[in-house]
């Protein structure tokens, strides 16, 4: 997802944290499933429409809509939910089938057969909305119904990590009578299946939010823990931490400050319970190929020689981020630290060495753009202090400049912007999830990224590997062409927190294989182990 899966040693992980001591353990047996539940976050949904989102939007989606396939809590290999079964037909990875469930309606009434499946799919390619999922879909050739269960998709080369794409959310399937084939909707409702209905959206002003409930007619692994949720869409971190305290919601999940986490950790006797994941979300740097100075590789190469990862993460983030040195994140197969391996450490005199061979006449004025309602706060303090890195080099005039998300998003698809901040949350528990998006004419990024080496061969080699540790080492080259380009920066990789009430349950299973909330974990405890 834009600011959207890890190997199997990370998701593993997520399963085996438990509350923080102190906070007592409950089991299902003690929670109350007639309990409404409210969770905050600072990251709102760009778009209701599946079709039309390939980012955060995805936490809303999974907790209304289902895919064929899903992770169920504690996996990291996708398996049936509206599906009965999945499988690839063929030894070359070219036909995949799944056979439905029986019975299944979408909240409308619908039913959600093989030709709901197909006509779900097929949308998301027919209106290849900038900035949705269609890009994911890059090996279908075409859907098929055999019969009102059977669906099967033929590719068009070998795919491997098909199944991965078909967990994702953004593969929600939708109700034909709900969604048009050749346009988003762009209302404030979703039909879905899923194990909630969206009763209500607020998608502005102090209130903004979505009210869950309960989906009586679900046919689905997820277990759910509670009667109701409303998710609070914040625009400041403080104001979400406010509410937490004043028990105004019950938990938050993404947009907490270093410094909101750290406090809430050191009150250790407090109302507030914090529990941490490993985490496989990454956040870089994009450079635009049509900006003068941003186009230029020497430019690119004495950033990558001035930022100084280690400060920004240790100023800002306080030991709630690691340093990042490529686009696949350490915890995931095939991860390496190509930056550091050719950079080093920071360091002025070899960045205007660079330059100067370069031809480039110094200070480079540019600017740096970032969504101010997207990440949380500390982004800002992020952008302050990339600022003041390349600015204190003498090499550098930086001008930084924030906007909210849907401003920020248009400007992107516009390639108005010469350098940006972007974070990215896994779309699978595969390394491809942290290479594929990223290149090609229409990418996640919305800043074509032509890389015939990666995308006409290195992805194509990979793809045909079942077994997905043999693919490791196309991942390993596919980084190292990354990191001599300089189009993408990678700066840090983040944990994942989740603060909560201490009558709240359920926080340590909540996030999947794609580090999205799955809310049904959560309940309000009645009775202590």
């Amino acid at each position: 997802m834009f600011d959207r899966a890890r190997c199997l040693r990370v998701a593993a992980a997520l399963t085996s944290l438990s509350l923080l001591p102190g906070c007592g353990a409950l089991t299902e047996e003690g929670s109350d499933p007639e309990h409404r539940l409210s969770v905050g976050t600072t990251s709102k949904p760009s778009k209701l429409d599946p079709a039309g989102a390939w980012d955060g939007s995805w936490e809303l989606y999974r907790n209304v809509f289902q895919t064929l396939l899903s992770y169920q809590t504690g996996t990291v290999t996708p398996t049936p939910d509206a599906a009965e079964s999945c499988a690839f037909d063929d030894t070359a990875h070219r036909v995949y089938s799944c056979t439905l469930k029986a019975g299944l309606t979408f909240s409308d009434g619908a039913a959600l057969d093989a030709e709901a499946v197909r006509h779900s799919i097929e949308r998301i390619v027919r209106i290849n909305a900038e900035g949705g999922p269609a890009g994911l879909l890059s090996s279908l050739q075409k859907v098929e119904t055999q019969g009102k269960q059977k669906v099967v998709f033929r590719l068009n080369k070998p795919d491997a990590t098909f199944p991965f794409v078909l967990a994702t959310p953004g593969m929600s399937l939708v109700s034909p009578t709900a969604y048009p084939a050749g346009r988003l909707r762009t209302d404030n409702s979703l039909v879905g299946s899923g194990p909630y209905v969206l009763k209500a959206y607020r998608p502005k002003g102090a209130d903004s939010g979505a009210d869950l409930e309960r989906n009586s007619a679900y046919k689905g692994f997820a277990k759910r823990k509670n009667a109701a949720v409303t998710i609070r869409y914040f625009d400041d971190s403080a104001k979400m931490v406010k509410a937490l305290k004043n028990k105004e919601i019950d938990a938050t999940f993404r947009g907490l400050t270093a410094e909101q986490i750290v406090a809430l950790q050191d009150e250790t006797d407090g109302p507030i319970h914090v529990t941490e994941s490993p985490g496989s979300e990454i956040h870089y740097l994009v450079f635009n190929p049509k900006d003068k100075y941003a186009a230029k590789p020497a430019v690119r190469r004495a950033i990558a020689q001035l930022v100084d990862r280690p400060a920004l993460v240790e100023k800002v983030y306080r030991g709630t981020a690691e340093p990042l040195y490529s686009m696949v994140p350490a915890g995931i197969a095939g991860h390496t630290t190509d930056f550091f391996d050719t950079y080093g450490r920071a360091d002025v005199a070899e960045a205007k060495r660079i330059l100067r061979a370069g031809g480039i006449t110094t200070p480079v004025p540019l600017a740096f753009w970032y969504p101010t309602d997207r990440y949380g706060s500390s982004t800002a303090l992020e952008f302050a202090e990339l600022k003041r890195q390349l600015e204190a080099s003498g090499l550098f005039r930086i001008t930084v400049k924030g906007l909210p998300w849907d401003e920020f998003s248009q400007g992107v698809q516009k390639g108005s912007y010469p350098v940006f901040g972007r974070g990215w949350a896994p779309d699978y528990p595969d390394p491809d999830s942290f290479v594929s998006p990223f290149v090609g004419e229409r990418n996640a990024i919305s800043t074509p990224y032509v890389v015939p080496r990666i995308t006409g061969e290195l992805l194509p080699k990979s793809r045909r590997e079942v077994k997905r540790d043999k693919a490791t080492d196309y991942f390993v080259e596919a980084q190292d062409v990354l990191m001599r380009d300089v189009r993408l920066l990678p700066l840090w990789q983040g944990k994942l927190y989740v603060a909560a009430l201490e009558d709240v349950g359920g926080t340590e299973l909540t996030l999947d294989p794609q580090t999205i909330m799955q809310v049904w974990e959560l309940y309000r405890k009645t009775s202590w182990d």
